[in-house]
């Protein structure tokens, strides 16, 4: 323990309040009666977002305890989903907004630093604390009374000040890095339409071709687990599977299967076929496909596979596998609209041009994205120096 610092509980630095409870009949499409939910605070961020905002009748009086306030910490409290309980966002600003029965407020006193108490929010040492509390019969809970047991390390308050600082120093570091990629996309996404013009009206007046006419569709392979391996092992390749194209390749996974019929190559544009994830799209990978993936094998005169995988992420695209796909637990692409679905093919050299636009796009992404893990690298050395 460094010296003057002391160990104290959550209980005893902060106080707590639950929020607001309402009924299904009291929500409105529009009032000034604003709640904040769970799906208000995003999870990988750990941090406010303003979508999907939910409204009640504006009869309903909101009292003030029931209101988020500056320099507090909303917090999940109930959740169907175990991942979600505990999770927080720091209210930096006044919004007015009250926040609903499944959320809490977490309201620091005057000795510890509001920030503070967020960042120890977000260490190693908060979610295995969680990780023993929050069992609920149908839905997952956290009480305040197990909340506030917690435990963290509580500096004098000058250096609760200056650790905020530094973390905050370092995490708008990796904001304003994640914001730059935002705007390389929006750059990759404008180039297109400012070449082709919009796939949907094509006022250019490019060539039209069905998918089906101009790609083979090839489905992947179910793999028993004797066959799979995290190991990559002499003539095993590469098992191509849903997180592969969601997850950053995270969970990777070997098999002992050599078949071209399944096989994926480095231009090869690979679709979700089924899932929450259903239609999304894959490109420069190679390994075996598993059987939740379809390959696009593209006729390369008329085809770039940048150009395919572009035109495969426009609002177009998304809007068809929206209105395609079918199964509301399980969502699922309808193979005989898709090889239906239209797509406008523009002159081989203009798709090549195209290409290697986004290429140089893609590779200032990649230094960013470096940049970013090396700074969340030090951001989380520091937090376990501090919190640890």
């Amino acid at each position: 323990m460094k010296q003057g610092w002391e160990i104290k509980k959550l209980g005893e630095v902060c106080s707590f309040q639950r929020g607001l409870t309402y009924s299904k009949d009291d929500e409105v499409e529009s009032s000034n009666n604003c709640v904040l939910r769970s799906n208000n605070i995003d999870l990988d961020t750990m941090s406010i977002v303003l979508d999907e905002l939910k409204y009640i009748n504006e009869d309903i009086a909101v009292s003030e305890d029931k209101k988020v306030k500056p320099n507090t910490i909303l917090i999940c409290m109930s959740n169907g989903s175990k991942q979600h309980i505990g999770k927080v966002a720091f209210i930096d600003r006044n919004y007015g907004y009250a926040f609903g029965g499944f959320m809490g407020l977490i309201t620091p006193k005057d000795s510890v630093s509001p920030k503070y108490i967020y960042y120890s929010c977000l260490t190693s040492a908060y979610k295995h604390f969680l990780a023993g509390i929050g069992n609920g019969a149908n839905i997952t809970n956290l009480k305040f009374s197990d909340l506030s047991q917690f435990t963290l390390p509580i500096p004098p308050i000058a250096e609760q000040e200056r650790i905020v600082a530094e973390l905050n120093c370092l995490s708008g570091v990796i904001e304003k890095k994640k914001q730059q990629l935002k705007e390389l996309d929006a750059l990759a996404e404008s180039i297109f339409y400012t070449m082709f013009g919009d796939p949907i009206t094509n006022e250019k007046g490019w060539e039209v071709k069905r998918l089906g006419e101009v790609c083979k569709f090839s489905q992947g392979i179910q793999v028993d687990l004797p066959l799979q391996s995290t190991e990559k092992k002499t003539g095993w390749n590469k098992f191509l599977r849903i997180v592969d194209y969601t997850t950053n390749n995270s969970d990777i996974r070997y098999v002992n299967i050599n078949n071209e019929k399944y096989y994926v190559k480095f231009d090869d544009v690979v679709v979700v076929r089924y899932g929450a994830s259903a239609g999304v799209v894959g490109i420069k990978q190679e390994g075996i496909l598993a059987n939740n993936l379809f390959k696009l094998n593209h006729s390369k005169d008329k085809l770039n596979y940048i150009y395919l995988y572009c035109l495969l992420s426009t609002n177009y695209y998304k809007t068809f596998v929206k209105e395609t796909a079918f199964g509301a637990a399980m969502p699922a692409l309808n193979f005989n609209s898709f090889k239906i679905f239209n797509i406008i093919i523009p002159p081989l050299s203009l798709q090549q041009e195209f290409a290697s636009k986004i290429e140089a796009i893609e590779k200032q992404k990649e230094l960013i994205k470096e940049s970013i893990k090396e700074t969340e690298t030090l951001f989380n050395a520091r937090m376990q120096y501090y919190f640890g």
